[in-house]
């Protein structure tokens, strides 16, 4: 089917006419000319219902694609693994490994991403018959990635081959000890790498620059999967696996692979995407039992969902990493005995409360900061740049979050301990902090630092704080300008309350999972009256919508009390708004309804 389409489309008007509302946002239709035509096209082609169309539509999934979007398989996204740079010589080391019976061990990351990155890794050498040690550095006194007196320890317990998972791919000087102690490094990393990269027997990164592969988006451990995906195939060619030692079936491991994708915020596309639907559908077989007992603990009620990784497994596995023992996660996530995941996850569940009160305290400090940075109209500083003598350095990337999301930009939140600070980054989209971190590096402004686009870590000493701030406003000044000026919400309908119904979130749900790359859909509620609003619990404010018809719906607007969305919701009780959200069902006690999850809102103009 063809389509004759504009060569030039109109300029779109906004949705509901609303040009700044109470979050300072435009809102537009998700959908222009050529996207509302494919959405039709997919509706006659395919026979989908309307609406479904049109999220995938605006989420650009081809006409062509849309029943291998509406089933992902990762068996057929998977590509050869050996299109990674290094992959060849990494599996063969692996291989000569186990064929060797050498002692191995694995060195991973505080994060969700190490933890469940190093879990997949030591699960799969397991398998192939070796007993695997594993460390995970502890965030305050080792700092991020391989570090000398970590991998002297592990040379004296015998280890031949040091295997590194989501760190390693700027570890110079430590791998240069690592080799005078006769030990050999495998890399496997996805963090932005320099143009020198360490002599080590192999070095897998998609973001390496001699790397053509094109998958840069995976997160680490959709990386390892991929190694194991070629070491499984290296050591069938080699005759290794047997009855008594029988070939893994990796689509086991997806559970994961899942977590670790959705937690460390990668896009939700292409291989990632089948990742996450395969991993979800696991988790809900409530095999492992670490993650069983981990969704216990966090009163996961129905089947689990992308935001659940997000927002209530992985902040707890994490918070070993922030302010207890680090290795709490992978252990969780390695053990086979009930009893001890349960007694595991009750820690990680304790400690996370205990990181949620640290992380409310610093917070306060943080934002008086960037207000006072700010100055009186809101537009002092480019950057947000807050720091602390005796802040909790395990939370300091929370606090960043939490900066970013309030004053829409770039956020850095540095702990000092004497005159050296451990700190974070956290950027809105369009500007690379992990970039001009490492611009910082070579600069001499900081001591070390890397990341991401989005995300950074950094060490700084105090007397080059002020030239580091400076350094933020004159380097990213005029990307965050760019980038704030675009800030928008994308609307993917317009619907009443009687339309939230459970099959309409079960019908969008098959375009999903959601989250980043593959935002969730957003649905306007035009002129529903405010029936009920009050603030809860940790700066949540609660809310109930009455459309025109008399229907209703109730949704929450989270972290958003002292925020200007939750302001606005506040001091317009009884009255009628324009309500834009995400819409989930909530399940209690055998009971399911849909919820709202309230993005922004709107006072409905009077005539």
């Amino acid at each position: 089917m063809s389509l004759a389409l504009p060569t030039a489309l109109p300029p779109q008007r906004p949705f509901l006419g609303i040009e700044r509302s109470a979050a300072g946002r435009l809102w537009r239709e998700r959908l222009d000319v050529r996207a509302a035509q494919a959405s039709l096209a997919i509706v006659q082609r395919h026979g989908v219902p309307e609406i479904l169309a049109r999220v995938l539509a605006g989420r650009g999934v081809a006409i062509k694609d849309v029943p291998g979007y509406l089933d992902p398989r990762w068996e057929g996204l998977m590509p050869d693994p050996d299109t990674l740079t290094g992959m060849a010589a990494a599996v063969a080391r692996l291989a000569d490994a186990a064929e060797r019976g050498e002692q191995v061990a694995v060195f991973g990351d505080y994060d969700v991403d190490g933890a469940t990155s190093t879990a997949l890794m030591v699960e799969m050498l397991r398998a192939a018959g070796l007993d695997p040690l594993f460390h995970i550095p502890d965030r305050i006194f080792e700092g991020y990635g391989p570090n000398i007196p970590a991998i002297e320890a592990l040379a004296q317990r015998g280890v031949r081959l040091l295997v590194t998972v989501d760190c390693g791919t700027l570890s110079f000087e430590p791998f240069a000890h690592t080799r005078a102690l006769g030990m050999e490094v495998v890399v496997v990393d996805h963090h932005q790498a320099a143009e020198t990269l360490p002599e080590v027997a192999a070095l897998v990164n998609p973001n390496r620059a001699d790397d053509v592969s094109g998958l840069g988006h995976l997160c680490a451990a959709g990386l390892v999967l991929m190694v194991l995906v070629g070491l499984r195939r290296e050591l069938r060619r080699r005759g290794w696996w047997n009855d008594a030692r029988p070939e893994p079936n990796l689509g086991r491991y997806l559970d994961l692979v899942a977590l670790g994708t959705v937690a460390d915020v990668v896009p939700l596309i292409g291989l990632n995407r089948a990742f996450v639907t395969r991993g979800l559908a696991m988790l809900r077989r409530r095999e492992r039992p670490g993650l069983t007992a981990l969704m216990d603990v966090a009163r996961l009620s129905g089947p689990p969902k992308c935001w659940h990784l997000g927002f209530l497994l992985g902040p707890r596995i994490n918070a070993g990493g922030r302010i207890g023992d680090a290795t709490l996660g992978t252990r969780l996530l390695l053990t086979q005995d009930p009893i001890e995941a349960g007694a595991i996850a009750a820690e990680l569940d304790r400690l996370n409360t205990e990181r949620q009160v640290v992380e409310k305290q610093i917070l306060a400090e943080a934002e008086a900061e960037a207000e006072a940075a700010l100055g009186i109209d809101g537009e002092g500083a480019s950057v947000i740049l807050a720091s602390g003598q005796g802040w909790h350095p395990g939370v300091v990337g929370l606090v960043a979050a939490r900066l970013k999301e309030r004053f829409s930009r770039p956020a850095f939140a540095v702990a000092f301990n004497g005159d050296l600070g451990a700190g974070s980054a956290r950027s809105i989209p369009g500007v690379d902090v992990g970039r001009a971190v490492r611009g910082a590096v070579e600069a001499g402004l900081l001591v070390k630092g890397g990341g991401h686009a989005m995300a950074a870590g950094l060490t700084v000493a105090r007397d080059k704080l002020g030239a580091f701030r400076a350094y933020l406003e004159e380097a990213l000044a005029e990307t965050v300008e760019d980038a704030r000026a675009v800030d928008e919400l994308a609307i993917d309908g317009g619907l009443s309350a009687g339309a939230a119904t459970p099959e309409l979130v079960e019908l969008i749900e098959r375009a999903g999972p959601y989250g980043a790359g593959n935002p969730q859909p957003v649905f306007a509620f035009p002129a529903h009256r405010l029936v009920h609003v009050e603030s809860f619990s940790a700066g949540h404010v609660r809310v109930r919508l009455k459309a025109p018809d008399g229907s209703m719906l109730s949704g929450v607007a989270f972290r958003a009390a002292t925020a200007p969305l939750g302001e606005a919701l506040l001091a317009n009780r009884g009255q009628l708004m324009h309500v834009a959200g995400t819409l989930d069902i909530d399940s209690w006690q055998g009971r399911s309804q849909v919820s709202l999850r309230v993005s922004d809102a709107a006072v409905v103009d009077r005539p």
